[in-house]
C-alpha cells in the first residue's frame, strides 16, 4: 500500500508545477541548459524553439501554455536547405526540455511507464 502511495506521489507531483531550461538565445544545446525556471499556471509547458538559418543556430527555451507550444508546433516549417524553424513540446517531467529529440522519446517512454503503474494500482 505504501509503494502505491509513493508511485502515486511521483506521478502526481510533475502536474503541480514544472521546471524548464530556459534561455533567450544560445548557439547550442549546452549553452542554452545553464538557467531553470519554475514555470507558473497557466504555464504548464517546456517549449523549445530551434531557429536554423545557414550555420547559425538559435536556441530558445522558455515555459509556455500547452496551447501556445502546440499552435507554434505545428507551425513551425523547415525548407528544403535546411533553414527554419523546429520547436519542440514537453510537459512529462521537470526539465524535459533538454534536448528536443531526447525529450520527444523519453515522453513516449513515461507515457508508457504511467499506463503500465496505474494498470498495477487497478489490480
Amino acid at each position: 500500500m505504501l509503494l502505491r502511495l509513493f508511485l502515486l506521489a511521483v506521478l502526481i507531483s510533475p502536474v503541480l508545477s514544472l521546471d524548464c531550461y530556459v534561455c533567450s538565445s544560445s548557439a547550442t544545446n549546452d549553452e542554452c541548459n545553464q538557467n531553470t525556471q519554475e514555470c507558473q499556471a497557466p504555464l504548464d509547458t517546456c517549449m523549445t524553439t530551434i531557429d536554423i538559418l545557414g550555420a547559425t543556430t538559435a536556441i530558445v527555451k522558455q515555459c509556455a501554455s500547452l496551447a501556445t507550444c502546440t499552435g507554434a508546433s505545428s507551425s513551425a516549417t523547415v525548407d528544403s536547405n535546411g533553414n527554419g524553424n523546429i520547436v519542440n513540446c514537453c510537459n512529462s517531467f521537470n526539465l524535459c526540455n533538454f534536448s528536443g529529440a531526447e525529450s520527444i522519446h523519453i515522453h513516449s517512454v513515461l507515457l508508457l511507464l504511467t499506463a503500465g503503474v496505474l494498470f498495477l494500482l487497478s489490480r
